[in-house]
């Protein structure tokens, strides 16, 4: 929950984890097995509270410009090595792609529980992220594939 609320949420992130987990002790009652596993409901829970604390501010580039290169770019130089801004480029994504991204590659979400956290279908997961690694290369460049 801390991962997810740092990376999505910025210089305010530990005032959204606080109130997600505020949230999710009030909302106990209503966790349902059925539509996902504890980690997902949390996650979706800090997601709204950090989508939340967004409106009211300005939003700020995250992420280690070598993390996003190790997943999307596999053997490829890392980010700092080809002098690429991965933060300025996922700020660049829609806020939707962005928490598919940092949950999936982050926070090592299956494509289940991202959908379950988004509340939408596994194919429109797979497709947020595939547009998201669309975006990220045509604005890194294609030869960072």
């Amino acid at each position: 929950m801390a991962t997810l609320a740092r990376r999505l949420g910025g210089a305010d992130w530990e005032d959204a984890l606080q109130e997600a987990l505020a949230s999710a002790w009030r909302k106990r009652e209503q966790y349902d097995a059925a539509r996902g596993t504890p980690r997902a409901w949390l996650l979706a829970i800090v997601a709204d509270r950090v989508r939340g604390a967004r409106r009211r501010r300005l939003p700020e580039p995250v992420g280690s410009p070598d993390d996003l290169a190790d997943q999307v770019g596999g053997d490829a130089p890392s980010g700092r090595e080809m002098g690429l801004d991965l933060r300025a480029a996922l700020a660049t994504l829609t806020y939707r792609q962005r928490v598919a991204v940092e949950m999936h590659y982050y926070a090592g979400l299956t494509v289940a529980d991202v959908a379950t956290v988004l509340g939408c279908a596994e194919g429109t997961v797979k497709s947020t992220l595939s547009d998201a690694r669309g975006h990220l290369r045509r604005r890194l460049g294609e030869e960072y594939r």
